[in-house]
């Protein structure tokens, strides 16, 4: 069968294929993964991972993440995902609330526990409050109330009393 006219090498160029100049840009690991961030190094993390990454999972919290809505864990510690640049995550690891789940789907004990204590609500704060929780456990392996309480989510559905079961349920070991 005869190629067509537009399968034909054009006359006088070259087949060979020449690599382009890897971009600079912010190396960054998410949930796991490795990332090049090569457009502008000040993008809040945030819209780095609803809108680059599609990981819509971390929610916007305001010019100044109040709420903590936008909670995610770098290098294990508590960030604001709204106030921090990708800029300074060169070489970090970023946890976001779709990295709790294990590989094969099973749900992180925090979360188990949000569902077995329907401490979900309309769901807007609830990433906020597992990677609070999760800082929170990290930290205090058994938490007071008082420790609870000075976590910096809020929630408008009133969930705050079923969120403070989830938490003890997971200090105590009572999950699946």
């Amino acid at each position: 069968m005869a190629q067509s006219q537009d399968q034909l090498p054009t006359p006088g160029t070259s087949n060979t294929i020449v690599a382009e100049k890897v971009r600079e840009g912010v190396d960054l690991e998410i949930n796991g993964r490795s990332y090049r961030h090569t457009g502008d190094d000040q993008m809040p993390l945030l819209w780095y991972l609803r809108d680059v990454l599609r990981l819509t999972g971390t929610k916007y919290s305001g010019e100044h993440g109040e709420g903590g809505y936008d909670l995610v864990l770098v290098d294990g510690k508590l960030a604001s995902a709204t106030t921090l640049p990708v800029a300074k995550l060169a070489g970090k690891a970023v946890t976001t609330v779709e990295g709790l789940a294990a590989a094969d789907g099973k749900l992180h004990p925090l979360q188990q526990a949000f569902v077995d204590e329907d401490a979900i609500g309309c769901g807007y704060c609830t990433p906020g409050w597992l990677m609070a929780s999760i800082d929170l456990l990290t930290r205090h392996p058994q938490p007071s109330d008082n420790d609870i309480d000075q976590l910096p989510n809020l929630c408008r559905c009133g969930c705050q009393t079923h969120v403070r079961l989830a938490i003890k349920r997971v200090a105590k070991g009572a999950h699946a």
